[in-house]
């Protein structure tokens, strides 16, 4: 990390985190509470209906800069192949532009596919990727902005739609953006630095 972070300083790049999640209508079970002797039921439709979501944390490259962090948040009905996440690399280059971006990802298959190896290819001019360690899942701290958009805006959660259980995803991005130390404790939580 020390290296790319090293590179993307000498760049002026933006450092940028992205992951990928799922949303469901099944609830993210949390702790809860009832009065005594009342125990809490979480009533849902048991429609197995998915989104999937991404996320970029995108941090500026010098902790010194005046810009605050950035949350670019992409939601879809299916499931994310390569062709998609091109789409949704496309669109991050529109959220940063004009900016230089070090994009660090997983291993996922879609993000090692040929297609994506070939358009990755013509997007050198602003873009340089670096892949995490396979075995290091929580090196990435868009993890942890999964566990809080899940652990408080969709915990306990029993939407009727889809859509609703989108609205309240969105509701916790808006959160982590309005609050700024939120994405620079997820990265903390991390135990990277910039």
């Amino acid at each position: 990390m020390a290296q790319d972070q090293k590179n993307a300083v000498e760049r002026g790049a933006w450092i940028v985190f992205f992951d990928e999640s799922g949303l469901s209508l099944t609830p993210t079970v949390r702790r809860s509470w009832a009065p005594i002797g009342q125990t809490p039921v979480l009533e849902h439709r048991f429609n197995w209906k998915r989104a999937s979501m991404a996320a970029a944390l995108c941090y500026p490259p010098n902790p010194d800069d005046r810009r605050t962090p950035e949350v670019a948040f992409h939601v879809q009905y299916d499931s994310y192949n390569t062709e998609t996440l091109i789409e949704v690399l496309d669109e991050l280059r529109t959220f940063l532009a004009p900016q230089l971006v070090t994009l660090i990802w997983d291993g996922l298959p879609a993000h090692r596919s040929k297609a994506m190896t070939a358009f990755l290819a013509t997007q050198a001019d602003w873009l340089t990727v670096e892949r995490l360690p396979a075995y290091a899942p929580d090196l990435n701290p868009v993890e942890a902005l999964w566990s809080s958009v899940k652990g408080v805006e969709l915990a306990n959660l029993c939407p009727d739609t889809i859509d609703e259980a989108i609205t309240c995803a969105q509701h916790g991005i808006d959160r982590v953006r309005a609050t700024e130390h939120l994405p620079y404790s997820f990265l903390q939580h991390t135990g990277l630095s910039l």
